[in-house]
């Protein structure tokens, strides 16, 4: 395959800038390269998802089969289009994972590996829409490695990832380049490098700056890249109007007594008892599916087992009448479900002004200083100039520095942040870390944070719950508080 002078406008912004680059037969690529790169927009013209406004595209691959965040999205709102709950009894949990597996092909020997080396036997029978998002990603992964595509492509394979599934990720990957598979590779973080890619292309702002055989230094070549860096501003002004007044600081702001989640006969965790207090920033840990997600959705009302719990959060016992809104006005939230979720028209100013309405998009009028307090967040994110566009038009990583500024944008008294920074290069996902930090050194927000990378985390965190196996058999995970 070979792209000759392509460039690629969508919405009347040019993506992609007269990219040239062969890539022979066999040839097995990584592509480095920093948010709104264009690295996804390379990926679906490989893959043949999309075609060029400008130049060609010479000896196309026909086989290629396309992982990402983006096809995950798709499979996830196929399996929302499908939904029968109306019709049956029960929630419908969607498409099994050992029939979305045979959905590509019989099953056969081939699936019996795959489903070894990811791990996947424990989902089989578990619908697709009850995964976690590493789970989905693997579950991904397999269905590509089933159609014997001629060139794998795989956008940001390792984010949602446990360091446990992202080292068989690794090991998976240096293994497929031996048995000859080709691979593109596309990642805007330097440490999900794979060991054994001999050719480096490095993609900014929709220029190709680099390619050729893997540079020696290429830590050196990538810090470069990141220097391109934005000053930090100062945080815009506290709301005073979504603050608690006088919350004495004995008074938790999460108390949950015995707490459980229970499918079927199967507890996924049990006998939790747990205070969150003003100001003891906790982290969450724990392996792909352990129920992290889950815990959470219990806070912020987003699972419905939350009813079933003698559960309070910001004062109001859950399932005693409360309103939803009384509890979310004082609360930021982001996560890989809700950024699944955020799937209404509008653009990105209306999303992170949704921040202020605690909803998918916004409904009621909205005055000038909250426009004006949003377009602030904008500009600390760096998407300013991006105001009015789409926010389905912009990047997986760009959307979700948007949903990071609507959480961020009360500056809550609690403060959620679920895998808050997947998909956004090194740059924003410390960025984005640095700008939590001084939010809580100066105000009374209190952090419950969920990350699976090793080098993520605030020196503030005092605190954790850590989710392990069950050994007892009580449950699948026991929580150990920290």
């Amino acid at each position: 395959m070979q792209l000759v002078d392509v460039s690629v406008t969508i919405h009347n912004q040019t993506v992609l800038k007269r990219i040239h680059w062969h890539l022979p037969a066999g040839q097995s690529w990584l592509v480095l390269g920093t948010n709104a790169s264009g690295k996804s927009t390379l990926a679906r013209l490989l893959a043949g998802d999309l075609a060029c406004t400008q130049g060609r595209i010479e000896d196309p691959i026909h086989a290629a089969a396309w992982v990402s965040l983006e096809s995950q999205q798709a499979l996830y709102e196929r399996e929302l289009y499908r939904d029968d709950t109306d019709f049956m009894e029960q929630l419908d949990d969607g498409t099994p994972v050992s029939a979305l597996l045979m959905e590509i092909a019989p099953w056969s020997d081939q699936h019996d590996r795959l489903v070894t080396v990811l791990h996947l036997a424990p989902l089989l029978q578990r619908g697709y829409r009850l995964l976690s998002a590493g789970e989905g990603r693997r579950v991904m992964l397999a269905r590509a490695l089933l159609a014997e595509p001629a060139l794998l492509i795989l956008d940001e394979p390792f984010e949602g990832l446990d360091s446990a599934s992202r080292a068989d990720l690794h090991r998976i990957l240096g293994e497929l380049i031996e048995q000859g598979q080709q691979l593109v590779l596309l990642i805007n973080q330097l440490s999900d490098r794979v060991v054994g890619f001999p050719y480096l292309a490095l993609l900014d702002q929709g220029a190709l700056l680099f390619s050729g055989a893997m540079p020696a230094d290429i830590d050196s070549v990538w810090q470069q890249l990141l220097a391109i860096g934005r000053p930090m501003p100062e945080l815009p002004p506290r709301q005073s109007a979504y603050q608690l007044d006088q919350w004495p600081d004995h008074q938790p702001l999460i108390d949950l007594v015995d707490g459980f989640v229970q499918y079927d006969e199967t507890y996924q965790f049990r006998s939790l008892n747990w205070q969150l207090r003003p100001g003891c920033h906790t982290q969450v840990r724990g392996p792909n599916g352990c129920g992290k997600s889950t815990l959470l959705g219990l806070i912020t009302g987003d699972h419905p087992q939350c009813y079933r719990n003698q559960l309070q959060v910001l004062g109001y016992q859950r399932g005693q009448g409360e309103s939803i809104w009384q509890i979310k006005k004082h609360l930021g939230y982001v996560s890989g479900n809700l950024h699944r979720d955020y799937r209404v028209s509008g653009n990105v100013l209306t999303a992170v002004l949704s921040g202020l309405t605690d909803s998918i998009g916004v409904y009621q009028s909205v005055g000038g200083t909250e426009t004006a307090l949003a377009k602030s967040w904008l500009a600390l994110i760096g998407l300013a100039d991006k105001a009015q566009r789409p926010f389905k038009a912009l990047s997986m990583g760009e959307q979700r520095l948007v949903l990071i500024a609507r959480a961020l944008i009360k500056q809550p008294p609690l403060l959620i942040l679920d895998e808050p920074t997947q998909g956004l290069d090194d740059f924003n996902r410390f960025y984005v870390l640095d700008v939590v930090a001084r939010i809580l050194a100066q105000g009374p927000t209190t952090l419950l944070f969920v990350s699976h990378r090793q080098d993520e985390t605030l020196a503030c965190i005092t605190h954790s719950l850590v989710f392990e196996p069950d050994t007892s058999g009580r449950a699948l995970f026991r929580i150990r508080q920290g």
